[in-house]
């Protein structure tokens, strides 16, 4: 989930029924209801630096929603690869790190036009799935769901500098501290 710029709603994903709900916090009570495509399972979710947009992760879309922020409806549909589960945006807010979970694969989304400027991809495969951006900016660290590791790469290339194996099913690596005021939760998200 994530709130709006206001802090007035949140945005929760409802992964089994593929739906979005928008939360209206101050009165308690479910605002809105936006189904997505059938078969849909939205994951993580976004919003835009601008609080303009969310963004939604969709694994079995395998790519992501852009949802307009005020009016609670789908703008588009942006394939980014298979799996696409786990939505961590860059410390100076220019980018939005996707991860494509059995692609492989991370999708590198510019805030500003809305489009993927790069697909990193783990070398000799793997399955990036959730975890965050290291406080300094430089290191996006990912569980790696099925490939019983852990993976650490650059956020200025893409690069690999680290796969560390820990064991079966990592599903989430809480990387901390964190720049925030406000919990999303998950993988000690904050905002």
């Amino acid at each position: 989930m994530d709130f709006s710029a206001d802090g007035r709603f949140a945005v929760v994903s409802c992964e089994f029924s593929g739906q979005l709900l928008k939360v209206d916090i101050p009165h308690e009570r479910v605002a809105g209801v936006l189904t997505l495509r059938s078969g849909a399972a939205p994951q993580d979710v976004k919003l835009s630096p601008d609080g303009a947009v969310y963004y939604v992760a969709d694994m079995n879309s395998n790519g992501v929603w852009i949802v307009d922020a005020d009016t609670f409806r789908v703008l588009r549909f942006m394939p980014t690869g298979a799996g696409a589960h786990g939505l961590y945006p860059s410390r100076d807010s220019r980018y939005l790190y996707v991860t494509n979970r059995m692609a492989g694969s991370i999708s590198v989304v510019s805030f500003a036009t809305r489009r993927i400027v790069h697909t990193w991809h783990i070398p000799g495969g793997g399955s990036p799935d959730m975890g965050n951006v290291s406080a300094s900016g430089k290191v996006l660290w990912l569980s790696g769901r099925y490939n019983r590791e852990i993976y650490a790469l650059s956020t200025k290339d893409g690069r690999l500098l680290a796969r560390i194996p820990v064991g079966a099913g990592p599903h989430g690596l809480c990387v901390w501290p964190q720049p925030g005021r406000y919990s999303l939760g998950h993988t000690g998200i904050l905002r």
